[in-house]
């Protein structure tokens, strides 16, 4: 739920507590339920024995008022009647959920189904049964002794219809945690509701909040997780006075918390989390006594925790994290039921109080990014069965506390960026629990304890950038579970243990400025899943180990300055997926193999070393001219000797007369060359000026032109240049024009040109950028230098690759690699629409996965996200295996951190121009924009151009974007957008079609038909076999998902990725049993926290 950076490094989000409130409608297949879902069971079922209670005259009345309203009763055969027909509107996963629903036995015997003494169905209890379809309300209120209805943690869909008002002896109605749509219909005539559980569906529209002031007797109310319009602080809730339990969390809500809630004093559980509340926390909240569970998380609550607060001695659940809270922790120092703690990301000052080491029910304590100071308490977590600790990014000292582990439940040890000093207590070398521990950047010193190495369960131990000394312990080897190894920046010595190449499953050894010595051990060839290893600035001697090639994931490898010898083992050749080699500094000897010539390496340093021979012609080009620098004994060969500048020209090896001829020849072929050259610069100029005068924008030369290179290069800058012409445009794309570019290597590569002149007068521009700077100049080269830089260091299968920038005063060409099967927009709807067959569901499939693994990859793998914020189907180009690329950056922006933002990283990143693509930009919340927002909408969206740009139809200000009202872009716009292209693959439907209706998408058309199955089967395209319909409507439910109203209940791509994948899970296991061959695509790169 956090918007994680790793300057931060929050390590558990929601405190590490399974507490997920089931915003997705799949959540139910969940193992574990959440905290609040399970205490809100049990809430109902007291509720639900308290409603048994009443009086037999109440009783009488409500037959009465029945009769009245001429339901009438029903016999025992119209009841069975009735539940047949519930029956055929739903599915069951398994065939015995409804084995024991015969219709010649007595409903009361139906499993769920019991009956009251008169032999009247009363209650429906089918909680995580495993069904799915609609709810036929107008068959189930015809049973007029129904009084709980508890449907649950199912996949039911289609809407909660009015039918509902004539169930008005329910007491308890529970359809938590299902696919339910639509708006919610007038409750009041339910006035016996004990009972309300509608929380985790995808409603929408406006909550009918007056409809609850009938509903006086109603103790549980849990509404949460839905997509309901704003609406401020419902004041009707505060008047129900018997309520025990609120859950609105992910409701819309904002405004203030009233200071009336103080009327709620039966209330145990409150939870407002994920909303717009501001304001501070209301002191009349410390007078609710029996406060047990209190959840106020992501808003932007402000000012202290109220005077008083200690009074609520019952509360044992506190989330006010990822707030703007400040003051200090003195008014929680009484909470002695405390169970959880959570503030982190706040702006909390002081010392944690010492009475928190003397809470004896505390198991979790997360604190991480505020500015508390001081020592922790050194009792701290003994008492419990402590699981974690995240207090990371303050300005704690002293040392850690020894006992969290008492009682081996601890799984986080989390204190990161902190001045902590001391050693490790030695009891953590015997916490078998442990799963994470992390101390990194503080003053700790000493020698780690034996046994951390060997902890079974222990994925991350990072101790980076301390005092440690000592080495790594030979139990190293036992650590199957090790993934990343951060040691570096410590003092660390010894030599390497060979038992490290049994930690298997690691990806990330860092042991860098250490002093560590010896042989690099052969065993390091036993790690398969390797991918980063960083071995700079130690004093390890002897030879490269040979084995290392084995490593044949790995992607970076960094042995700089250190004391290795011997030659450069050829075997590294073997590692294709190597995109950084760093062997400088060392006494590296002979010849540079030849084996390296085929890797795509994006950085090369071998530097300083005592190599000889010649560079292989492979490898000797400008992009590596300073890689060879110092080694005294290395040659260039040919033209090689041009690019490598620093090097010397290898000798002839023979002299006479070839020498002679061969030197006669090459003038011969310079001259002709000179001379065709001049002819065709003749030709050239004459060809510009006349499409100069055509109106295009021809790219003259300039000697001001600047290359930079990321990738290995095959061609130089005026080759590039001198291909921008109207023969070679194939489309706009977010930010310029687009060439293809057949380079005289045979190579084709896609050139984006952007210029940097005024935009306006009569040159067509298709970006919304564009529109943005209007009567101004573009941003500076510097700005436009350092996102490229940014973008350039993007590394992932599923995202186009950026060859080189070349810049000058007048243009800026950007470099990509080209694919050749197009975009998917082109193969979904347009001309080449009809080789849309050749996109079966396992190419749509795998599209939508791999497009997913590459925003996943720029959201999550950085430690700032980069958003793209024009994802749409144009954007996901197709390689020749039709294998997704994603591509266009010329909108993305990079998020900047927390720590330059303010406010615990949740602004986003400011957006000045109305930036994607109308039919892929994320709804607005329904407020009325500023005049000039409107105009911006307007300017915007009422231009007629291609129909993959910014601008298509003309749209109502009402369905600007998200962030055309709040001028803020977080992941969850870019997780929209992926929504409507998940659309896009499984119905073949553009986004905007005349069908949908006057300024209507796919997006408003789909939700329209999720009602019932049939509809939802019908929106499948035709072309997807029958065989993978099913599958294909679970992507469709995951681009409702992502789609969702309220950004904060969209899931993030990582959730994203999971679920596709869980989607396709089916049909790769029956796959793998037939036989046949299932290709896995690589999953997310594991890069730290």
């Amino acid at each position: 739920m956090t918007h994680v950076t790793r300057r931060v490094i929050p390590e558990v989000k929601r405190g590490g507590q399974a507490k997920p409130h089931l915003s997705n409608p799949l959540a139910h297949h969940h193992p574990t339920l959440s905290r609040t879902y399970r205490s809100l069971h049990r809430s109902q079922a007291k509720a639900s024995n308290e409603i048994s209670l009443h009086p037999p005259m109440r009783l009488l009345f409500l037959l009465l008022v029945l009769c009245l309203l001429g339901r009438g009763t029903a016999t025992p055969e119209e009841e069975l009647q009735i539940l047949s027909q519930v029956r055929a509107s739903l599915a069951a996963a398994t065939s015995s959920t409804f084995e024991s629903w015969d219709a010649g036995s007595s409903a009361c015997g139906f499993a769920g189904v019991r009956c009251d003494s008169t032999g009247s169905v009363s209650e429906i209890d089918l909680t995580d049964a495993g069904i799915s379809g609609e709810i036929s309300f107008a068959s189930l209120c015809r049973l007029p002794s129904l009084s709980s209805l508890s449907l649950g943690f199912n996949s039911l869909s289609g809407s909660v219809s009015a039918d509902l008002r004539y169930c008005t002896a329910l007491r308890r109605l529970d359809l938590a945690a299902n696919n339910l749509a639509g708006t919610v219909p007038d409750l009041a005539p339910l006035s016996e509701l004990r009972v309300l559980n509608l929380s985790g569906n995808t409603l929408t529209g406006a909550f009918p909040w007056g409809s609850l002031a009938n509903l006086t007797g109603l103790q549980v109310l849990s509404l949460g997780d839905n997509s309901f319009d704003p609406s401020p602080f419902p004041k009707v809730v505060v008047s129900l006075t018997k309520l025990n339990w609120v859950f609105l969390s992910t409701c819309n809500i904002h405004g203030d918390i009233p200071p009336s809630i103080v009327n709620l004093t039966e209330l145990v559980d409150l939870e407002l989390a994920n909303n717009f509340l501001t304001g501070g926390i209301p002191p009349e909240i410390a007078r609710l006594s029996k406060l047990w569970m209190l959840e106020l998380y992501n808003n932007s609550l402000t000012g202290r925790i109220p005077a008083g607060f200690g009074n609520l001695s019952r509360l044992a659940y506190f989330d006010a994290s990822m707030n703007l809270l400040e003051g200090d922790l003195a008014e929680l120092r009484s909470l002695t039921s405390l169970v959880s703690l959570q503030l982190f990301m706040n702006d909390l000052s002081g010392e944690v109080p010492p009475e928190f080491g003397e809470f004896r029910y505390l198991t979790n304590l997360s604190l991480y990014t505020n500015r508390l100071i001081g020592t922790l308490p050194p009792t701290l977590g003994s008492w419990a069965k402590f699981d974690f600790i995240d207090v990371s990014t303050n300005f704690f000292t002293g040392a850690i506390p020894p006992d969290m582990c008492r009682s081996g439940t601890m799984t986080r040890l989390l204190i990161l960026e902190n001045n902590f000093t001391g050693e490790i207590p030695a009891n953590y070398g015997s916490c078998s629990s442990l799963v994470r521990f992390r101390v990194s950047k503080n003053s700790l010193s000493g020698v780690v304890p034996a046994g951390l190495w060997s902890l079974p369960n222990l994925n991350i131990i990072d101790l980076a950038v301390n005092q440690f000394e000592g080495g790594i312990g030979a139990g190293i080897g036992e650590a199957k579970s090790l993934y990343q190894l951060y040691l570096n920046k410590n003092r660390f010595s010894g030599k390497l243990p060979p038992e490290i190449g049994g930690v298997t499953s690691i990806v990330s050894i860092d042991v860098s400025y250490n002093r560590f010595y010896g042989e690099i051990p052969a065993s390091i060839g036993e790690l398969k899943q390797l991918l980063s290893l960083n071995f700079e600035s130690n004093a390890f001697s002897g030879t490269i180990p040979y084995a290392i090639g084995s490593c044949v994931r790995l992607t970076s490898i960094g042995l700089a300055a250190n004391n290795l010898s011997g030659p450069i083992p050829a075997s590294l050749g073997q590692l294709a997926s190597l995109n950084s080699l760093d062997l400088s500094n060392n006494q590296l000897s002979g010849e540079i193999p030849v084996s390296l010539a085929p890797l795509k390496l994006s950085a090369l340093d071998l530097s300083n070393n005592q190599l000889t021979g010649a560079v292989p012609a492979a490898i000797a080009i400008a992009a590596y001219n300073r890689s060879f620098a110092g080694n005294y004994g290395l040659c260039a060969e040919g033209g090689g000797a041009n690019s490598l500048r620093s090097l010397m020209q290898c000798p002839a090896t023979t002299r006479g007369s070839s020498d002679e001829l061969r030197v006669i020849l090459i003038c011969f072929l310079a001259g002709a060359a000179v001379i065709l050259a001049c002819i065709g610069l003749y030709i050239a100029l004459r060809k510009r000026l006349a499409d100069g005068r055509g109106g295009h924008h021809a790219v003259v030369k300039d000697p001001s032109w600047d290359l930079k290179s990321f990738r290995i290069l095959t061609f130089d800058e005026q080759e590039i240049v001198d291909a921008i012409k109207p023969d070679n445009l194939i489309g706009k794309g977010g930010s310029g024009e687009v060439y293809r570019v057949e380079l005289a290597s045979g190579e084709v590569v896609a050139v984006k040109h952007i210029w940097n002149d005024l935009v306006g007068g009569t040159k067509e521009r298709s970006t919304a950028a564009m529109l943005g700077t209007r009567g101004r100049r573009r941003p500076a080269r510097r700005e436009f230098e350092a996102e490229v830089a940014t973008l350039s260091a993007v590394r992932h299968v599923n995202v186009v690759k950026l060859y080189c920038s070349i810049t000058s005063e007048e243009s800026c060409l950007l470099v990509y690699e080209h694919q050749p099967n197009g975009s998917l927009w082109d193969r979904l709807h347009g001309p080449s629409a009809g080789k849309a067959s050749e996109l079966g569901w396992d190419e749509r499939y795998e599209i939508a996965v791999g497009a997913a693994r590459g925003l996943e990859y720029l959201h999550h793998g950085w430690d700032r996200p980069i958003l793209h914020r024009d994802v749409k189907s144009s954007n996901i180009l197709l390689d020749q295996c039709f294998k997704p690329r994603i591509a266009d950056f010329g909108l993305a922006k990079v998020l900047q951190s927390a720590a330059s933002g303010g406010g615990g990283g949740k602004e986003g990143s400011s957006a000045h121009v109305i930036a994607g693509t109308y039919g892929y930009i994320a709804p607005g919340d329904g407020q009325l924009p500023q005049s000039r927002t409107i105009s911006k909408c307007f300017n915007l969206l009422d231009l007629k151009t291609h129909p993959t740009s910014a601008h298509y139809f003309f749209v109502s200000p009402w369905r600007c974007a998200e962030y055309a009202y709040t001028w803020k872009v977080t992941e969850k716009s870019d997780v929209y957008s992926f929504g409507v292209v998940l659309m896009e693959l499984v119905t073949g439907r553009p986004p905007i079609e005349p069908e949908y209706g006057e300024n209507k998408d796919i997006v408003h058309w789909a939700s329209r038909r999720v009602g019932n199955r049939e509809s939802v089967m019908a929106m499948v395209d035709w072309r997807i076999p029958e065989w993978a319909r099913e599958e294909a409507v679970k992507v469709l439910r995951i681009a409702v998902l992502c789609t969702a109203r309220l950004p904060a209940t969209r899931p993030s791509m990582r959730a994203v990725v999971q679920m596709l994948e869980e989607a396709g899970r089916c049909r790769a296991l029956s796959d793998a049993f037939g036989g046949g061959k299932v290709e896995k695509a690589e999953s997310e790169a594991v890069v730290g926290d």
